[in-house]
């Protein structure tokens, strides 16, 4: 079995998503954070020959996704933040023997199965760091990383370029990828906007459960409040 993993750090879901408080109630913004990460593990199971998965979280409805998708759910380090809960679960993994690792946010529904394995693809040997940004190219939507302390980490709406400098602070030449689904991320009442007006229509769960709130995709697609 591969010794690299792939880390999916997810907060608890009561209080995820606070910017989308104008568009969507406490309710709505825990359930769309559970289908959104839905999606993307259902992305990843299919790579599980080439990496295994680890979800960071003490949410419990996290967990019972997690363990639904067959992820190994890592406790450490969960409440630390973005940052944080990466560096813990690779820290980790890295005294379990795993060879490196692929941070993916839970946030990006529309990330597909070909993304992730054109992410492992272009990830070189160690030392290797391969790089995907945010639709803006400031955030770090999916960071590969090898060995898994080879580069310090920084998350944050700003740390594409830092991460980028941290590479070559550490003599390693980043590989960037610009891959659509990844690069979508859902944090802003923009965010949606974007998301629901995205072609072509990928038919995720975030998608459906959205459009079935009453008014919602219309309303999101103009970037208004629902």
């Amino acid at each position: 079995m591969s010794s690299f993993w792939i880390i999916v750090p997810v907060k608890d879901t009561r209080h995820s998503k606070q910017r989308l408080m104008a568009s969507l109630d406490a309710h709505q913004r825990r359930s769309l954070a559970l289908v959104m990460l839905e999606d993307v593990l259902a992305a990843i199971a299919p790579v599980r020959n080439l990496a295994r998965c680890a979800v960071v979280t003490t949410d419990p409805d996290a967990t019972a996704v997690a363990e639904r998708y067959g992820m190994r759910v890592l406790t450490e380090g969960a409440g630390d933040g973005h940052t944080g809960s990466v560096s813990a679960a690779a820290r980790l993994l890295g005294r379990e023997g795993a060879s490196g690792f692929l941070t993916l946010p839970g946030d990006i529904p529309n990330i597909s199965t070909s993304e992730i394995e054109a992410l492992l693809r272009a990830h070189r040997q160690a030392p290797a760091f391969t790089i995907a940004p945010s639709h803006d190219e400031l955030g770090s939507n999916a960071v590969a990383c090898s060995p898994v302390d080879a580069v310090p980490l920084r998350f944050g709406s700003d740390s594409y370029f830092p991460h980028l400098a941290a590479a070559r602070r550490a003599s390693i030449e980043p590989t960037i990828l610009r891959l659509p689904g990844i690069a979508m991320d859902i944090d802003t009442p923009e965010d949606l906007a974007r998301f629901m007006r995205a072609e072509p229509r990928i038919p995720t769960r975030a998608l459906a459960y959205l459009e079935n709130l009453t008014g919602f995709g219309v309303s999101a697609a103009r970037g208004e409040s629902a």
